[in-house]
Parts: structure tokens; sequence; C-alpha cells
């Protein structure tokens, strides 16, 4: 029997919480209002999908979790930090995250931003030192390709930029979908490239990784831009309607909401057909596949 993505996803959470948990209460107490802040950006909610990718990716290849940590860890961290430089007045000058209040109006400006870069160096600090099994010590460095490559200019920053210099500005349908190729799937696509190193799996099928991972996250994006229309500001966890109000273009602004959803559904059987070409059993990546463009959140 199939284990669905859900009961999974409530596994890798249990494990990503409790080892993120561990690591911030390790740090020691020099700037307590800085680690405070990181706390209060890292673990108060979260789906935790990059890290559950991790793992659902890594049990797919064979490998160990603790093998895993190390990526799922990082991954995280450079996500949280990007959501509190995000937030940013500067930026989209959001109030809510995760239900709660963003992390420069619950402390400042100033150590919000210390705390978005002390998790991006923890990201790096973690997957430098944190043990892993002899067998795959040799993928730590193009561990760390992967990641300063999806969080950087040409991933997660550039599509960043690409979305502030959007803003007020009409885009074509294809320059927001390279915008959200680098700012939301770089990390999605890292999450499941970052396994497949561990494996070294033979580059053809890190490739069907990685386009399964392109279509997933533009599912992914254009499902949270269907719900920045269709759900409440309680269910999401951030203010509804916040990409209109910040007169940003949107799936559904290009397309209509229906067309949006067409839309979701097309990258959603081209991502499952990436995963045909993979020998394994995919049925996990599958349910993954099926929650991201039902979920409601």
């Amino acid at each position: 029997m199939a284990v669905s993505w859900q009961i999974a996803l409530a596994d890798y959470q249990q494990r990503i919480n409790g080892l993120l948990t561990e690591r911030l209460d390790a740090l020691p107490d020099t700037a307590p209002r800085l680690k405070q802040a990181m706390q209060h950006a890292l673990l108060l909610g979260g789906k935790r999908v990059r890290p559950a990718l991790v793992y659902a990716t890594g049990d797919m290849l064979g490998l160990t979790q603790a093998d895993l940590d190390p990526p799922a860890m990082a991954l995280e961290c450079i996500h949280a930090y990007s959501l509190i430089h995000d937030d940013l007045p500067a930026m989209d000058d959001d109030d809510l995250r995760r239900g709660q209040p963003t992390c420069h109006v619950r402390f400042d400006e100033a150590t919000a931003i210390l705390a978005g870069d002390a998790l991006q160096t923890l990201a790096f600090e973690l997957l430098c030192h944190e043990p892993l099994s002899v067998s795959v010590e040799s993928a730590r460095l193009p561990l760390l390709q992967t990641l300063t490559g999806a969080a950087g200019y040409q991933g997660m920053c550039g599509g960043q930029a690409q979305d502030l210099a959007a803003t007020n500005t009409p885009v074509t349908l294809e320059q927001l979908e390279q915008l959200h190729l680098a700012k939301t799937g770089a990390l999605i696509r890292a999450a499941l490239i970052m396994p497949a190193q561990l494996a070294e799996l033979p580059e053809q099928q890190q490739a069907s990784l990685n386009e399964f991972g392109r279509n997933i996250g533009l599912a992914f994006q254009v499902q949270d831009d269907i719900l920045d229309i269709t759900a409440d500001t309680q269910i999401l966890g951030k203010p509804q309607g916040s990409d209109d109000q910040g007169n940003k273009s949107t799936y559904p602004s290009l397309l209509g909401l229906q067309g949006a959803k067409n839309l979701c559904q097309q990258l959603h059987q081209q991502a499952v057909q990436a995963l045909g070409a993979l020998p394994y059993n995919t049925e996990l990546l599958q349910s993954f596949s099926d929650f991201i463009i039902n979920r409601d959140y």
C-alpha cells in the first residue's frame, strides 16, 4: 500500500523540526535577541516542503536519513532566511507569516536582517560540518555547489530581484515563468538533486529529477497564486490578496483563475511524466505532486 504524502510529511516534519530546534538551542547566548529572532523565523510553523523532498527522494534512493539531515537542514535555513528578507518593508512589507507576526514586526528591522544573514550562514555551516557517512563524504562539495547555485544570483536571489523589478510592471507569461523558476523553483530542484548527488545518480536520472522539480516547482507557485485569491488569511497564515495589493503579476492575473488552474494541472502531468523515466518506486514523489496541486494552504 502506497504511503500518502501527508503521512510521510508528518514524519519528515517531526524529524526536521527536532533537528533544527537542537541546532539553534546549541548556539551560545552571546546575542540572545538575534538567537530569538532566528528561532522565531525558523521554528514557528511552515510546511517543511524542501527538507521533506530531500528525505522523500533520499528514501527512494536508499540513502540513510542521517546522511540526508545536513542538506535538509541547510535548505530549510536558506528558505527561512529568504522569507525574513522577503517580508521586510523594503521588499514585500508583510506583517504576517505562518500565522505569526513577521520577524521585523516581532523584533525590529535590524534584528530581522541579521537573523536572515545568520540563518543563511548557518545553512552553509551545517552543510560543511555535519557528519556524513564515509561512503557519501565525497558528495559534500557538490552539495555545497548545488546550494550556492540555487540560493544565489542565478537562483533564489536573482528570482527575487526579478520579482521586485516586475512590481507595478506588466510581464509576459514567459517572464513570470522564468522569475519563478529561479525564486521558488531553484530550491525545490536542489531538494531533489542533492540526494541524487549523495547517491551518485547518473546524469540522465538527475536530469529526470530536475525536470520533475522544474514542473512541480512552477505548479507550487501557480497554486500559491490561486490560493492568494481563493483562500482566507487564517488558512494561508499570511495576508490574503497580498500579491494583488502589491501590484504583482500572477498566473491568475495573466490567465484568469480557470486558466491558472488548467496550467497547474498541465504542470502536474508533466512532472509525473518526468518521474516515469526513473527506475525507482516514485509513488511518494507522485503523491507529493498531487498534494501540491490540491493543497489549500
